[in-house]
């Protein structure tokens, strides 16, 4: 399904702000709220809407350090490696990607302490061959809502 003008006027105003009733959003785009509500059920249905959440700062909440970790995996391991990663609390982004690194991960940390014992044990498995860690010194852009 692609999301029609109405459904990306929608998306649009959910960016902004997702707390907004139906009936807000239809009294902004002119249109009814019965159509609000039937156009976001259906774009949950597609998995279009995944969910809806706040947009922390996650400094204010003591997570100053933001790494890149590259990771190479046991070729026959890879997606296993990449599962693991994804269900851990503080990792923000997990990328299958191309190239010599098989994945990309993303994730912030109290400290360097944190940072430290975090790379440790991710290195320690069994069928992670490599890590490659970058810290982020500045974060110019971190906002992973697109403008459609």
């Amino acid at each position: 399904m692609i999301p029609d003008k109405l459904d990306q006027k929608i998306l649009k105003h959910l960016l902004v702000d997702a707390r907004q009733s139906s009936r807000q959003l239809a009294l902004k785009l002119g249109v009814s709220t019965v159509t609000i509500i039937s156009r976001l059920k259906k774009l949950q249905a597609e998995k279009i809407i995944k969910g809806y959440t706040a947009i922390l700062d996650h400094e204010k909440l003591g997570f100053n350090l933001t790494a890149v970790i590259e990771v190479v995996a046991r070729k026959d391991k890879i997606i296993e490696i990449e599962n693991e990663l994804a269900d851990i609390d503080n990792i923000c982004a997990v990328y299958d990607v191309t190239g010599t690194t098989d994945t990309f991960i993303v994730a912030k940390f109290k400290g360097r302490d944190d940072l430290s014992e975090f790379v440790k044990k991710i290195s320690s498995k069994p069928n992670v061959e490599n890590t490659i860690t970058h810290v982020v010194l500045n974060t110019i852009k971190e906002d992973f809502r697109l403008t459609l």
